[in-house]
């Protein structure tokens, strides 16, 4: 069977056929560097994480941290939502009186805009 017929039916394009994809010497170290820093570093994404690597000796540009990040399927976790308290210690005796102003706000907005009858 012919390489154009094979690649045809494997739905794969003939380019790939013909060359082996090899990584870098250097990829390992540079993977280890990364998961090193992003777990030292919780909070910052593939960017700072580059530069990072660029102030400790490495000369590798985003678009290979990233590759890598998302193959080694890295996150940024999301920032947690700080909650109301109130001076005693209770987020739901804060969160009640929060509703409650608001409305209050909410009410005394309306009586503002109500037009009135004036004799």
């Amino acid at each position: 069977m012919s390489e154009r017929r094979a690649c045809r039916t494997l739905g794969q394009h003939r380019s790939t056929q013909r060359k082996v994809p090899q990584g870098r010497a250097d990829e390992g170290r540079l993977t280890d560097d990364i998961i090193e820093l992003a777990d030292q570093f919780g909070r910052y994404g593939y960017r700072m994480v580059t530069g990072l690597l660029n102030n400790a000796g490495w000369h590798v540009n985003h678009k290979r941290v990233e590759r890598i990040w998302r193959r080694e399927g890295l996150k940024v976790p999301q920032k947690q939502k700080s909650e109301p308290v109130n001076a005693t210690g209770s987020r739901e005796q804060a969160n009640r009186t929060a509703l409650a102003e608001r409305w209050i706000m909410r009410s005394s907005q309306a009586r503002a805009a109500e037009p009135r009858l004036v004799l």
